[in-house]
């Protein structure tokens, strides 16, 4: 039986929710983290870098989401959720698949610490700190996450899902990316 690792707050509902398409047995194994909002030992254990998702499955362990699910596919997914490689929808599989976490997530990553920031600072430095973290995000962090919804907008605009007309697992992959930026950007 697959076992997902879950850390709460962190992006292995894709990879639970590829299980639930492929129809995999899976058993999620929960990971809470410290008040310091880092990973428990326990994931320490499974992954030098505390990372979630982890799966295992039988004496095989892969870490990253994106690994993870190229990994169930080629070894679950007898051809379902991806386009046949070599097509353009397969090569806009890989992009989409990638992408999510390559240049989707890093300014919305960024928005989130800058957001943070003033909270998390030293009651004298806060009026600094907020200024510092407002002209981030406002001269950079904004201006990228506009183009990467104007991008996504396009994109979708070609055709009903990311990877073609039908749906993939690069949609799963994009679902953490849309959701950030609806939550943290203001994307509708």
């Amino acid at each position: 039986m697959l076992i997902i690792h879950h850390l709460n707050e962190s992006r292995s509902q894709r990879v639970i929710w590829l299980a639930e398409e492929l129809g995999l047995p899976y058993r999620i194994q929960h990971h809470s983290r410290g008040s310091d909002y880092l990973a428990p030992d326990s994931l320490k254990r499974l992954h030098p870098l505390g990372k979630a998702p982890v799966i295992e499955d039988g004496d095989v362990r892969v870490a990253e989401t994106g690994a993870i699910v190229e990994y169930l596919l080629e070894t679950h997914g007898a051809g379902r959720l991806r386009p046949p490689a070599g097509t353009e929808d397969g090569r806009r599989f890989t992009y989409w698949l990638h992408y999510a976490e390559g240049s989707a997530m890093p300014p919305l990553l960024l928005k989130l610490v800058f957001g943070l920031l003033p909270a998390r600072s030293p009651a004298l430095l806060k009026p600094l700190v907020r200024q510092i973290a407002g002209k981030a995000q406002t001269g950079f962090v904004d201006p990228q996450l506009k183009a990467h919804v104007a991008f996504w907008e396009a994109e979708l605009g070609r055709s009903d899902w990311f990877a073609g007309d039908d749906f993939s697992a690069a949609d799963i992959m994009m679902s953490f990316p849309l959701e950030a930026a609806a939550s943290r950007a203001g994307a509708r």
